[in-house]
């Protein structure tokens, strides 16, 4: 969706056709879009640390947009899933290549699939990348060892969440394998 906040923030782009730089400005763009400017866009990244961000992934967007750092700060917005997040950072940071960038960029490609994973469409669409495919290079390239887990090609929100119950040793499918589950269509079909 080319919202006015998302054509700012690719017109400031520094790698417009990369997938890391469509996420983020897909999530940021989104939160904008829904709470505005006075909140900050992802729940848990504080005022310098999305600043950071900005000049990091959109240098001059924080102008363009308006966006007022001092009275950013504190005015984080509240999410009841706040936990969710965490839990999908500390699975993603467990995963992260350190090896591409600064750390600093993992954590914001990691912010944005952790925010976006609570959305109520297929990842790539709530990243608002164009398909499956970008969203599958993203995580191969900035978290190589989680993707290489998903040997089955899962859904990766689903993804995520089954590694995320996996961890806690918590077997909440329906069936003892995926390969003879009822909803197998629902996790592996078509996206």
């Amino acid at each position: 969706m080319q919202t006015t906040t998302h054509v700012v923030l690719m017109s400031c782009a520094g790698d417009a056709n990369d997938p890391a730089t469509l996420a983020i400005a897909g999530v940021l763009s989104a939160a904008f879009e829904r709470y505005g400017h006075h909140l900050l866009p992802m729940p848990g990244l504080d005022a310098d640390a999305t600043r950071r961000l900005f000049l990091h992934w959109f240098p001059k967007a924080d102008v363009a947009l308006g966006l007022d750092w001092v009275a950013l700060t504190g005015a984080d917005r509240v999410e009841p899933r706040l936990d969710e997040i965490e839990d999908l950072l500390s699975l993603l940071r467990d995963h992260a290549a350190v090896t591409h960038g600064t750390a600093e960029a993992s954590e914001a490609v990691a912010y944005a699939l952790a925010c976006a994973s609570l959305g109520n469409n297929h990842l790539w669409q709530d990243l608002d990348l164009p398909s499956r495919l970008e969203l599958s290079a993203l995580i191969s390239h900035w978290f190589p060892g989680l993707a290489a887990r998903n040997t089955q090609n899962m859904k990766w929100k689903r993804f995520f969440y089954k590694q995320l119950c996996l961890r806690e040793e918590l077997l909440i499918c329906r069936a003892p394998t995926c390969g003879v589950c009822p909803d197998y269509a629902v996790c592996f079909g078509p996206e």
